[in-house]
Order: structure tokens, then C-alpha cells, then sequence
């Protein structure tokens, strides 16, 4: 199961305490919002894309979306989202919760500017009912991210 390969990542890290689980699903942005009790915006979604034959990762806040323009610009290309059959095999977490850690090998993350703004959010944990709550430098290090992109804009 996808979210014990992250509590196992965290536990090494000395953080596993930091992973929350709830009783309710957290697989949405407005459902993990809700769970948290945060700010949707402040809940950092992981969207997974196809880029030549290489998955990866874009996490961005919970009120944005991919802005196809910018996307091409930084990507070379249209972008195209991996089917919930691919997610779960390429990246190996399935959709509702997909995260940046302890992902497959050769899946490159990256994180979106529209996360700066906050101190700290909230990404999923492999499950669709859990997440951690980072700061902005903990999610650079934990996700062992590529670069920082702007691909997104407000809905």
C-alpha cells in the first residue's frame, strides 16, 4: 500500500509522527480541505503528466490549474495527464492520493510557484484519506524536487 512506503520514507526521516490519517476520504482538494480544516488553497495537489515517455509530477495549490500555455513553455509540449491506471503504475501511488514521496524511480517532481505564498501546506501521504503538513523548504527537501515552474493559473 501505497502509504505505508511514505510513512516508511518519513520514519526514516525521523517525521512519521507528522503523517495524519483521517476517518473521512481526503482524495479531493475541498474533501482534504475539509478534513484539515485549512484553506483549500493551502492543500498542495500533485497532478501526474506524460512528458515524452517520462512521468511526472507537478505539485501545485489546491486553487490553481494548469495553465496550458505556460505548460507547453516550460515542457515542450501539450499537456497530457496519465490515465488513474497509469498514475498508479508509473508513479505508484493511486489517484486520490498521489504525492511527491517515495515515488517510482525515473518520476521527476516538480513544484509549482503557487505554492510560495505559504508557509506551510498540505500534500496527500499515498492514501486518499491522509497528508502531511510541511513547510515550503521541507517540501523541497522531502520531494526531492527537479526545479520550480509556473504552469498554473487561477480558476
Amino acid at each position: 500500500m501505497a502509504i505505508e512506503k511514505v510513512r516508511l520514507y518519513f520514519k526514516e526521516k525521523g517525521m512519521e509522527d507528522k503523517v495524519l490519517e483521517f476517518d473521512v476520504s481526503s482524495a479531493t482538494v475541498e474533501l482534504a480541505a475539509e478534513a484539515l480544516h485549512c484553506a483549500p488553497q493551502r492543500i498542495a495537489k500533485t497532478l501526474s503528466f506524460m512528458v515524452e515517455e517520462q512521468p511526472i509530477l507537478v505539485v501545485a495549490a489546491g486553487d490553481v490549474k494548469i495553465d496550458n500555455a505556460k505548460y507547453k513553455t516550460r515542457f515542450g509540449k501539450k499537456a497530457k495527464m496519465l490515465t488513474p491506471e497509469e498514475v498508479e503504475r508509473l508513479v505508484g501511488h493511486a489517484v486520490g492520493g498521489v504525492c511527491p514521496f517515495a515515488v517510482n524511480e525515473g518520476v521527476d517532481v516538480y513544484l509549482d510557484v503557487s505554492l510560495k505564498r505559504f508557509e506551510t501546506v498540505f500534500p496527500a501521504c499515498g492514501s486518499a484519506n491522509s497528508a502531511i503538513e510541511l513547510t515550503i523548504p521541507e517540501l523541497e527537501k522531502h520531494s526531492a524536487y527537479a526545479a520550480w515552474v509556473d504552469v498554473c493559473k487561477a480558476y
